[in-house]
């Protein structure tokens, strides 16, 4: 009896894995194609092919989509600062492969990228949402940036704290300015964030006196 029992509580719960997912991609596609505006709940039940009071049953409004979404993108983040301390990558190379990975579909989509700036613009709750999802990756890459320091791989003299705040806002700014023109540079904006931020990141190995030539020490 109780196998038999466990059988529709596990169908039951696949089963609203898989609307709730029904929903949060319709809704992503929605908004992608005709804005976070324009779209109604409404709208995103009929792309998923559902009832409009299904939809409340998993997300109270059509804000609390861009909540999950955050959130989703707050996992990866999450799970590299939880490795982070045991990592063999340097850290630069941890910190751009974190970056790949949160860009990955479907925030690669410029459409996407768009439509975010747009519920930003347009929606309290969602820039409340936003602003709290900001904190925590923040502090999170915080931590990340902490393991480089103690590794000596990025300077010291700057807190973890400042620097995280620094990196976010490029990576960021670097993604909606892609998103105006929605072409393959995206990995290249990337990658060139980290080449200039991490000259300003990196700990700079200062040579012994007596490693420098009398010539580069005129120089200098």
């Amino acid at each position: 009896m109780p196998t038999t029992l466990s059988h529709p509580s596990s169908r039951r719960e696949r089963r609203s894995i898989e609307l709730r997912e029904r929903l949060f991609r319709a809704a992503i596609q929605l908004f992608a194609r005709k804005g976070f505006a324009e779209t109604t709940v409404e709208d995103i039940t009929n792309a998923a092919d559902v009832g409009k009071g299904t939809f409340f049953n998993y997300f109270p409004s059509k804000e609390h989509i861009l909540g999950a979404f955050g959130r989703l993108q707050i996992s990866k983040v999450q799970a590299a600062a939880d490795a982070a301390p045991s990592t063999r990558l340097p850290i630069q190379t941890f910190l751009r492969n974190l970056a790949f990975d949160v860009i990955s579909k479907p925030a690669q989509n410029p459409a996407v990228v768009r439509a975010l700036l747009q519920a930003n613009l347009s929606s309290e709750p969602v820039r409340e949402t936003m602003r709290e999802i900001h904190g925590m990756a923040t502090a999170l890459l915080a931590r990340i940036i902490e393991v480089g320091q103690q590794r000596g791989e990025i300077r010291k003299d700057l807190a973890a704290n400042d620097i995280a705040p620094v990196l976010r806002q490029s990576l960021l700014g670097a993604m909606l300015i892609w998103s105006l023109y929605g072409d393959g540079s995206l990995e290249s904006r990337i990658e060139n964030v980290f080449k200039v931020l991490w000259n300003g990141m990196a700990a700079h190995v200062e040579l012994p006196r007596s490693a420098v030539s009398p010539e580069e020490g005129k120089s200098r």
